[in-house]
């Protein structure tokens, strides 16, 4: 959620720290700091609220360096948008921490430091790991025994840096729920909460398990597990790419990203899927073993991600023959549940850190599911290191807040899923040629989908008095329109719903007049007479309608309806399809809101906190 970056160097490392920092700037945020020490152990702390260009400004103004330092975006959970509560936050002159995650008990931690003398400046949770730390070192610890001490007092999440002003060589570092990831120098290492940021500086990455506390300094890095104990991790050369200073010549990275849909699709499915059916362990090695013994799927998700999860359970049903449960992760977590036999785990996240699907995911191990796959877009990240299938969507670097690609891929991932595992569970020679049909035409579909978008353009100004709308879908576009509802109020900030057209009667009918607009998805399935039905029932009422719809739908504009025709394509893919015109008219809206399309307000691109 919030962005980390650390560095122990021989070189100044100002640069270095502002530059992760602005490549993490896509996660969201609302202020930002740098805390940097010199060889002398001069400590140097600023902060701002707003961009981190205005830290860098504020950086170069005071001409700040530093061989050690610690740099963080903070996005507020305890204690409001001010300079005080912004990381980096510090205990008597002497200690520096930059924090991610939620320390639960921090009320608690705060009255006993309190009366131990130490006084706090901010509203924030994360101060009293700083105080906690000193206290630590009061008793004549090292940094890295005073901050393992430390740990075992925290609840919650967190992964955290610590800096010590009288011992600039190093830093520690400590992860429980929130990632961090360490990078390899040459005579300097690195720390920061994604890969991304340090790309600038080394491909050569050590990734932090859960209870790891580790010690960086110029030329070592020693990490311990939970109980203490030295461990060696894995070193992982990445050959991820980062392109987020450049938007391809789109006005926001949210547009570039959805007309980047049909390469990425093309990219998901390459090398994956052969004329016929699927390449041999696309999931993983060993996974046609497990998935021939399938008999359950329970999908857990959050957001965008549990929309293609509700998605892929009309196709694992349909097609597969496998009955499916869609639970959203906070929900999980936190309830009993029955495992079915032969069950697998399917968890879904662009990132691979969401912190509520990665507890799920934990949860499932201990309850007994057969095993566990996670469709994700991030190699090394936490649900894929942890689960013992995985398949990367290959979307690239999403930038943009609002997810769009992501979604798209992971649709696409779900249909291979489908085909994989119906094989061992009766799936027909008709639907599976079908489906894997369908499939190859996919990316042609999407980049003919993407012609129509002048239209959506004139469409969106019809919004632009408009502060609630109502979405429409049946069978499995009702999971697209309830992803097209999120898409308009996350960025244009327009209070939107999605139903299943079939419940309009049920309720939603009573919100109908001629300024709440109805978006409709209508597709030429088996479904098309029901949601004509539904659309009368509207239009009888007054309400006014924007239909996209199936050119072979025979459906026609007129004074109370609007339709925008989408090509035609086959019924296994058609989800796919028309998510991009409800991505598009998110988008229009939003330009004609004027709102922040890549960063909208109090949003996060990676969600590493409950």
């Amino acid at each position: 959620m919030c962005g980390i970056v650390g560095a122990v160097a021989e070189r100044n490392v100002v640069e270095i720290l502002l530059e992760g920092l602005k490549r993490l700037e896509y996660r969201g945020y609302d202020s930002a700091g740098v805390a940097l020490l010199q060889p002398s152990g001069e400590l140097t702390r600023i902060r701002r609220t707003g961009k981190v260009q205005e830290l860098a400004d504020a950086v170069a103004e005071d001409s700040a360096l530093g061989s050690t330092g610690i740099a963080h975006t903070r996005w507020a959970t305890h204690g409001g948008v001010t300079e005080r509560n912004a990381h980096p936050h510090c205990s008597s002159e002497r200690i520096s921490v930059v924090h991610n995650g939620i320390i639960e008990n921090y009320l608690a931690l705060r009255e006993a430091l309190t009366q131990q003398g130490y006084t706090f400046t901010s509203d924030t949770d994360t101060e009293t790991i700083a105080h906690t730390v000193h206290a630590e070192m009061q008793k004549g610890k090292s940094l890295l025994a005073a901050v393992q001490n430390s740990v075992k007092q925290f609840h919650g999440a967190y992964g955290t840096v610590v800096m010590d002003s009288e011992d600039p060589s190093r830093v520690v570092v400590a992860r429980s729920g929130s990632p961090l990831v360490i990078g390899l120098g040459l005579g300097e290492n690195f720390i920061a909460s994604d890969q991304m940021a340090l790309l600038p500086v080394t491909r050569r990455f050590i990734f932090l398990e859960e209870g790891d506390v580790a010690e960086i300094t110029r030329r070592e890095v020693s990490v311990y597990d939970a109980n203490g104990e030295p461990v060696k991790r894995e070193v992982i050369e990445s050959n991820i790419e980062h392109d987020a200073g450049d938007k391809g010549g789109c006005r926001h990275y949210m547009l570039k990203e959805i007309h980047e849909q049909p390469t990425v699709v093309r990219n998901a499915l390459q090398n994956r899927l052969g004329e016929s059916g699927l390449v041999a362990d696309i999931f993983g090695a060993g996974a046609d073993d497990i998935l021939s013994k399938v008999k359950h799927v329970q999908i857990i998700a959050c957001g965008t991600s549990y929309h293609a999860g509700m998605t892929a359970r009309y196709w694992l049903e349909q097609y597969a023959n496998v009955s499916c449960n869609v639970e959203i992760a906070s929900e999980f977590r936190y309830r009993k549940s029955v495992v079915h036999q032969n069950s697998l785990l399917v968890t879904i996240s662009q990132s691979g850190e969401t912190a509520d699907t990665l507890a799920a995911l934990r949860l499932a191990k201990e309850v007994g599911y057969m095993a566990s796959l996670t469709i994700c877009n991030v190699p090394g990240s936490s649900l894929v290191r942890e689960s013992d299938l995985a398949f990367m969507t290959r979307a690239g670097a999403e930038i943009g807040v609002a997810s769009t690609k992501a979604f798209t891929t992971q649709l696409t991932a779900f249909l291979m899923l489908t085909l994989a595992v119906g094989k061992y569970n009766g799936l027909s020679e008709a639907d599976s040629s079908s489906i894997v049909k369908a499939l190859h035409s996919l990316p042609a579909k999407l980049e003919e989908t993407l012609a129509i978008t002048q239209g959506i353009e004139d469409l969106a100004e019809e919004f632009a008095d408009k502060n609630h709308s109502l979405f429409l879908g049946r069978g499995d576009q009702y999971p697209i329109a309830m992803e097209g509802a999120l898409k308009l109020k996350e960025i244009s900030y327009i209070h939107a719903e999605a139903y299943a057209s079939g419940e309009l009667k049920h309720g939603p009918l009573a919100l109908i007049d001629d300024e709440m607009p109805v978006i409709v998805v209508a597709p030429n399935n088996e479904l098309l007479e029901k949601l004509k039905s539904n659309v009368e029932e509207v239009r009888a009422r007054g309400g006014i309608m924007y239909v996209f719809a199936d050119r072979d739908a025979r459906f026609a504009s007129d004074d109370t309806m609007r339709v925008i025709n989408v090509p035609h394509c086959e019924a296994p893919i058609a989800p796919i399809v028309y998510t991009l015109p409800l991505q598009l008219l998110s988008y229009y809206v939003a330009l004609i809101k004027g709102t922040d399309v890549d960063q909208p307000r109090n949003l996060a691109k990676s969600v590493t906190v409950e």
